[in-house]
């Protein structure tokens, strides 16, 4: 090889490395500027919401939660909850506590305008019971589309929240209930709320709901349990639940640096970590969640 070649190629191989450096820093870089948004679903703490709302968000803001999702307004009118949310430098882009369709609807969602919340959950018809079929995920779908339809005229999108059952198979088929919402809902209007936690459990790969739908997962739940990598690799959804544990995040088996590199091929716009089990047999739910806050941000860095 003589010495043109030989230098092409060292000049060409350090390029190379430059590229790929470039590309390691970028996502790092990314992955980091997510501990800015950092959330938390207040139904973590919900024991102590209720002896002490405003004492609660005094709490997790010390923590140094930037943003919070309300499954509950401490008996506030909309003003006055927005006041609580300022006053401790919070946010609330999506709620659990959504609206329900009726005669004041129009008038609820007005008072979430206030709040300052985009995202939101509309409750319609009940749905008929028995086993879920991909008809009626449709018929479901379709509603959720017409509540985002409404919704949007408020400047909000409606939001689906999955737990486990989504990925089950429907009619004994190849769908699932998550792939039927996904193809029939509007991106428009309405976003996937991802709870990785939960998907994770099910079996699924989340950066696999990434590449084939990307876009869509402008919300995320981040939660964590122990006992999913030692499921048995053809146990249902179901199954799976029963043998999983919740935990603070960092302390069970979803490992979110590979998640977070992927937030922009999702669509992450917000995302609030949870822990459904935080308070229960005489446990302090604060200190679960500051446990997570501290080990996400240690992911994130």
């Amino acid at each position: 090889m003589n010495f043109e070649m030989t230098q092409g190629r060292r000049t060409f191989l350090k390029s190379l490395a430059v590229i790929g450096g470039s590309g390691v820093l970028a996502e790092a870089a990314a992955s980091s500027a997510w501990k800015k948004k950092i959330g938390l679903e207040l139904y973590t703490v919900r024991e102590f919401l209720d002896k002490d709302f405003e004492g609660t968000l005094a709490k997790v803001a010390a923590i140094g939660y930037k943003e919070v999702e309300p499954t509950s307004y401490g008996k506030m009118e909309p003003k006055a909850f927005r006041a609580l949310l300022d006053k401790y430098k919070l946010t609330a882009p999506s709620t659990h506590a959504g609206a329900t369709e009726g005669p004041n609807l129009e008038k609820e969602l007005e008072g979430f305008q206030i709040m300052g919340i985009k995202y939101i959950e509309i409750r319609g018809a009940r749905q008929a019971p028995g086993k879920p079929t991909v008809e009626s995920v449709k018929r479901r779908a379709a509603e959720i589309n017409r509540h985002g339809d409404i919704a949007k005229k408020f400047g909000m999108k409606m939001l689906i929240h999955n737990h486990t059952e989504e990925f089950e198979y429907l009619d004994g088929g190849k769908l699932k209930m998550y792939d039927v919402l996904l193809a029939e809902t509007n991106p428009a209007t309405v976003a996937m709320q991802l709870d990785i936690g939960w998907a994770t459990v099910a079996g699924e790969n989340v950066v696999e709901l990434f590449k084939k739908t990307p876009g869509r997962f402008e919300l995320w739940h981040v939660k964590d349990a122990t006992g999913i990598k030692s499921a048995p690799k053809n146990a249902t959804p179901a199954e799976r639940r029963k043998l999983a544990k919740l935990c603070p995040v960092g302390e069970g088996d979803v490992d979110y640096g590979p998640v977070f590199k992927q937030a922009k091929l999702a669509g992450l716009k917000h995302y609030v970590i949870e822990q459904d089990n935080a308070g229960q047999n005489g446990a302090d739910s604060v200190a679960a969640a500051k446990l997570s806050y501290q080990n996400l941000m240690k992911k994130l860095s």
